[in-house]
């Protein structure tokens, strides 16, 4: 079975510590559980009665947690002699040393073992109502047709494979075959451009890549194999790419193309041998994938996630924090394309053998009431999205939530960025009825799973709207100063760093460890620094306060602003560009440029201009809603801009500025600030 191809916002801490103790779902009087029924390994655990107690256990005894989680949620080949050997000053992060497993053997195998016939994936098509269900034993052979197709075709262990495709089971079987052969694979956004694409393949150093001829989403078709197309022009190394079909619309073939269609026959007399455990063994320390996120410079970096730690904590967070059961629908509607779609569409829930949804399409296509019917249709119990669709949906109004059942529903989830109180409380209130408790989630790419989370917890305890809360086990977050001393109060804010290493946690950068360990484990030696600033309450609670360095998280997708400077600087003669507050996506792009002299394009053309570089160049998403064309930026006497001075400017807090001295000519900020009034009006029209 190939494609079917039928017809920061930032919060304000003063608000947060007046509300913390109001507003929150709480009932008077915890129930407690027992803890052994809630985690079976807890039953071994010295000490252990409450929920509590384990959450302290797993720090505290780490290596016996993780030890005792990994023997009985993993299957083993062979069994690891050591769970943990980690150094965070190093960068040197070892789990389950000595251990061998197969990841798409856990994730499949062993279910279709016990029950062949269970769904593993729906696929919401992008045309509402026409979903497609795939079960455990059809994704199985799916995996394995690929697989034996890969491994015919020259792809071997230690190989990456380049999977440029949207949400659907062959995006799935792509990842799950690339994980029983032993080769790594490298998921691009489909909505990334051809360069952007290009950069990848080249960093991933990628010779197969994996695509479909067209992509639909709202509606629209777009051009994924003519977008590889453009892309691999850059790639020598890149000798073929397989394709499949996702619309009926045929697309120009090279040489270096494989139609997928054409092989299914020819792979069958191999799947018996591919059904057999022939599958490859892999040690913990092999690399099971690469996600490329944007970082402070403008090179993306590929972060390095290998097999049984980074299986085993998505498998765990995903169960335990949305409260998932056997039998339940989870409903993740993120991209594959991004680690969210890694861990909770995909490997998460196929570790727990269970039903996960790949959605295709929009939050308001055919209408703002997608979601919710979507929710009716399916049965989903557990919702998982963003705060950038929750504030869309929210503008639309009450009725599309009411239009549709949503009875089936358990737990909402908020992931990408913080959330903001009035989209937390709409979501608690309309669209779970006041009855579903609402995680809102914090980790990043390099964690590989959620890390801060309101659950898991004691039944009724409290849930504080658009704060994260509570670590998870076996993470311990802590709080660091200007001075890079531990933070030790609480009513607090600080640097957020993780004080221990935790198995789903990224190994290092694709080529470059030396910039793993300058970026997460050389600002505060011995922790590993998150790059998020974070506030902690006087209950010990966690807010997540935003970004620390100039990345910019648009709809919850995270992009260097010095990305978008490499792009719009190339006519100009310089730019900055920063993040602002956006009531839709959580923060905007907003570009300050100087012209070339003599430049002849200017005003709204050479917007234009800009914004349309900026969508080939990156991606749509990361295209500046201001642009603003200045004489001259804010600099130091050394050369420096002043981006402090810009944010200020346009958060229209020019008693924040702070210390101006340093300038070269303090006269340009007056400049800037009337041009940022004429360009955009009123405050509130930002």
């Amino acid at each position: 079975m190939w494609l079917p191809c039928r017809r920061t916002s930032h919060f304000v801490v003063s608000s947060l510590r007046r509300r913390v103790s109001k507003s929150h779902v709480h009932a008077s009087g915890r129930r407690r559980c027992d803890v052994a029924a809630f985690m079976p390994e807890a039953a071994a655990f010295d000490g252990v009665s409450d929920r509590a107690a384990l959450q302290e256990f797993s720090v505290s005894n780490g290596e016996s947690f993780w030890a005792a989680v990994a023997r009985r949620r993993l299957s083993w080949t062979r069994p690891f002699h050591a769970a943990a050997d980690c150094d965070l000053r190093r960068g040197d992060i070892k789990w389950f040393a000595g251990g061998q497993l197969n990841v798409s053997v856990n994730c499949l195998d062993r279910h279709v073992h016990a029950c062949p016939d269970r769904t593993a994936l729906i696929w919401e098509k992008d045309e509402p109502g026409s979903e497609v269900k795939i079960t455990y034993r059809q994704l199985l052979e799916m995996t394995c047709r690929l697989g034996n197709l890969l491994r015919r075709r020259g792809v071997k262990r230690g190989d990456c494979v380049t999977i440029y495709m949207p949400p659907c089971p062959l995006a799935v079987a792509s990842m799950m075959a690339c994980a029983r052969i032993g080769a790594a694979h490298n998921v691009v956004f489909a909505g990334f451009s051809a360069e952007a694409l290009a950069e990848r393949i080249r960093d991933a150093q990628s010779s197969t890549v994996i695509t479909a001829n067209q992509g639909v989403r709202g509606g629209k078709v777009t051009e994924l194999k003519k977008t590889v197309d453009a892309a691999v022009q850059s790639c020598p190394a890149v000798r073929q790419v397989f394709v499949a079909m996702r619309t009926e619309n045929p697309v120009a073939m090279t040489a270096r193309d494989v139609a997928m269609e054409e092989v299914r026959g020819q792979t069958h007399q191999v799947l018996i041998e591919m059904l057999m455990p022939t599958e490859m063994r892999m040690e913990d320390s092999d690399v099971l994938f690469l996600l490329y996120t944007s970082g402070s410079t403008g090179t993306p970096k590929g972060l390095v996630h290998t097999q049984a730690g980074y299986l085993l904590y998505a498998a765990l967070t995903h169960r335990y924090v949305f409260s998932y059961h056997d039998g339940d629908v989870f409903g993740c509607v993120a991209d594959v394309g991004w680690i969210t779609g890694h861990s909770y569409s995909v490997y998460g829930p196929l570790a727990n053998g269970g039903t996960t949804v790949l959605f295709e399409s929009t939050p308001v296509y055919p209408d703002p009431g997608r979601y919710w019917e979507m929710v009716q249709r399916l049965k989903i119990n557990q919702f998982y999205g963003a705060p950038t669709a929750i504030r869309l949906l929210l503008k639309y109004g009450d009725q599309w939530v009411h239009k549709y059942d949503r009875s089936s529903l358990k737990t909402l989830g908020s992931v990408g960025e913080p959330i903001n109180t009035e989209a937390w409380e709409w979501y608690h209130r309309v669209v779970g009825e006041g009855r579903c408790p609402v995680v809102d989630t914090w980790w990043q790419t390099e964690t590989g799973g959620i890390c801060i989370a309101p659950k898991p917890s004691d039944p009724d305890a409290e849930i504080v709207p658009g704060m994260a809360m509570r670590p998870f086990f076996g993470i311990k977050p802590v709080l660091m100063d200007a001075e890079g001393k531990v933070v030790t109060s609480n009513n607090a804010s600080g640097a957020l760093c993780i004080a221990q290493p935790w198995p789903g946690m990224a190994r290092t950068i694709h080529n470059d460890h030396q910039r793993f360990i300058e970026t997460y484990c050389q600002p505060y030696p011995g922790y590993f620094f998150t790059g998020d600033g974070a506030y902690r309450s006087e209950e010990g609670y966690y807010q997540i306060t935003g970004r620390l360095d100039d990345v910019i998280n648009v709809s919850g997708h995270r992009i260097g602003t010095a990305e978008i400077e490499d792009v719009v600087v190339r006519p100009l003669a310089e730019s900055a560009v920063i993040g602002y507050s956006h009531n839709i996506k959580g923060q905007g792009v907003y570009a300050f440029v100087v012209l070339k002299k003599g430049e002849e394009v200017q005003g709204a053309d050479l917007c234009q201009q800009l914004r349309n570089m900026v969508s080939e160049k990156i991606a749509k998403y990361a295209c500046p809603d201001f642009i603003q064309i200045v004489q001259r930026l804010p600099k130091t006497r050394s050369g420096k801009i002043m981006r402090r001075v810009l944010r200020k400017v346009v958060e229209r807090d020019l008693d924040g500025m702070g210390d101006l001295s340093t300038l070269e000519d303090p006269a340009a900020v007056n400049e800037i600030i009337q041009g940022h009034l004429e360009l955009c009006g009123e405050p509130q029209q930002l």
